[in-house]
């Protein structure tokens, strides 16, 4: 039997079991170099299961994954304008992690087929083709909890390993490189090169390392004595993680970590996702109740 559904999730799809999390939009502004968020909304604020959220190429609308009452788990999008909901997906399978394809028209997601392998496959935006596997060239990987684009024929991945570890995967050649074990969830392409940060737990914080693609080396870049998962790269901002109801900001030339936003305000109490839009005008993040 191969690799059954990891920690996200659950090995069971018991509706109960699945934490409870809502999706949050902000407006951000930046005055005087300094970002702050207005406009609070629970964009879902329905019971379940709401995560996983990616902002469209135009930033007008969001993708996200939903479980409901019937343990499926489906890509939807939201529509910012006028808050409409609406669902992409439809197939007997979970479908995770919405992630734009390079591609026009395309998004790939993390299948739980029905065999239990996890597997990627990319799904017109259009509704005009049926979902295919994410490479014809070269088998489809397996076991893949998440991944991201480092470029249209290479994908960096999180395999269900034991331990589990962190990979690269080239679409051309199937080379499937191994780059750690013990990786976060996260793991971001830096700007429009081809290198990456990626994170690795200990037992009590997180190590974050650049990996330079051309030179095949992995450099050390700070530390966060915690064990949340999730972060980002910005272009301007540089690495931003989640913190309880925080994010905190990475301040290279001091080398200290600084608050950039705080929604304990709003009851917010665990941030675990969040992303910006391409041009830092909005904030989607991902609270647990």
């Amino acid at each position: 039997m191969k690799l059954l559904v990891f920690s996200l999730f659950c090995t069971l799809f018991a509706f109960g079991q699945m934490p409870e999390t809502d999706i949050w939009l902000f407006k951000i502004e930046k005055k005087e170099g300094k970002y702050s968020y207005t406009n609070p909304l629970n964009v879902t604020n329905t019971s379940g299961y709401d995560n996983q959220p990616t902002f469209s190429k135009d930033n007008k609308a969001i993708y996200y994954v939903t479980i409901k009452e019937t343990n499926q788990a489906e890509i939807y999008t939201y529509h910012i304008s006028n808050k409409a909901r609406v669902r992409v997906t439809h197939t007997p399978e979970s479908e995770y992690s919405p992630t734009l394809n390079l591609e026009n028209d395309l998004m790939s997601c993390v299948v739980v087929l029905l065999d239990s392998s996890q597997q990627i496959y990319n799904y017109d935006l259009t509704g005009k083709a049926a979902p295919i596997a994410l490479s014809k060239a070269a088998p489809n990987p397996d076991s893949v909890g998440y991944f991201t684009w480092l470029n249209k024929d290479t994908i960096l991945y999180y395999k269900l390993t034991e331990p589990h570890s962190l990979r690269v995967l080239d679409l051309k050649t199937n080379k499937d490189v191994w780059i750690c074990n013990h990786p976060t969830r996260a793991f971001k392409k830096i700007g429009y090169s081809s290198n990456f940060m990626y994170a690795i737990k200990d037992s009590s914080s997180t190590q974050f390392r650049i990996y330079n693609a051309a030179l095949r080396e992995s450099s050390f870049y700070t530390t966060y004595p915690s064990l949340s998962e999730d972060f980002i790269w910005h272009p301007e901002l540089g690495l931003i993680k989640s913190e309880g109801s925080d994010l905190m900001r990475y301040n290279e030339q001091t080398k200290t970590w600084e608050l950039l936003f705080s929604f304990s305000s709003l009851g917010i109490k665990k941030i675990t996702r969040f992303v910006f839009d391409s041009k830092t005008k909005q904030l989607a993040i991902v609270s647990n109740l």
